[in-house]
């Protein structure tokens, strides 16, 4: 709902703005002869569009390179962490193996009193 009435709210100044700029002009690719005659409003709105497209893929692949470390530094992460777990598995038998006794030595204990 929120982003319909937010569409609504940026689609009406651009309504109103081709609707007050209805004047035909003449447009020209300079080394062609290709001609395109529109109203003002449509040129500049397409205008308009065409930076925005453009803006937003150079803003894309200036990114890829902040992406592809973040990747690479969760790879890490995961490494890590699994090397984490595999040394406290084998520090937990370590200790383990440390706190038995040795099976030909058993510790007499004294009587109780």
């Amino acid at each position: 709902m929120l982003f319909l009435l937010l569409t609504i709210v940026l689609c009406i100044p651009l309504v109103l703005f081709a609707l007050s700029n209805p004047t035909p002009v003449h447009l020209t690719l300079w080394p062609t002869d290709y001609v395109l005659d529109a109203p003002l409003s449509i040129d500049i709105l397409v205008a308009m569009a065409v930076a925005f497209l453009l803006g937003a893929v150079i803003v894309w692949f200036s990114s890829l390179a902040q992406r592809r470390r973040a990747r690479r530094a969760e790879r890490t992460v995961r490494l890590l962490q699994a090397q984490i777990e595999s040394l406290k598995a084998e520090n937990k038998k370590v200790r383990a193996a440390q706190a038995a006794p040795a099976p030909g030595r058993q510790l007499a204990l004294p009587p109780a009193a």
